[in-house]
C-alpha cells in the first residue's frame, strides 16, 4: 500500500512538473487522460487496500476477544 501511495505522489509531483508539456490537455488529451486515470487508480486501489486492512485488523480483534472471553469463562477462578 505504500508503494503504491508513494507511486500516485510521484506521478502527481512529475505530472505538475517535468511532465506538464507532455500532458498538456490541449496538445496530447490521450496522454493527460491516460496519466490521470492511472494516478486515480493508484490512489483508489491504496485507498480500498487500507480499506480492506481495517477490516481485517478488526475482524481479528473480534476473533481474539471472543477467544480471551471462552478462555476467561473456562478458568477455574472464575467459579
Amino acid at each position: 500500500m505504500l508503494v503504491l501511495i508513494m507511486v500516485a505522489l510521484i506521478l502527481l509531483l512529475s505530472g505538475s512538473t517535468f511532465l506538464q508539456s507532455a500532458l498538456n490537455p490541449h496538445e496530447h488529451p490521450g496522454w493527460f487522460i491516460l496519466f490521470w486515470l492511472i494516478c486515480a487508480w493508484l490512489t483508489l486501489t491504496a485507498m480500498l487496500l487500507a480499506i480492506f486492512d481495517l477490516l481485517v485488523v478488526r475482524l481479528e480483534a473480534r476473533k481474539s476477544q471472543r477467544e480471551l472471553r471462552e478462555a476467561f469463562d473456562r478458568s477455574p477462578s472464575s467459579q
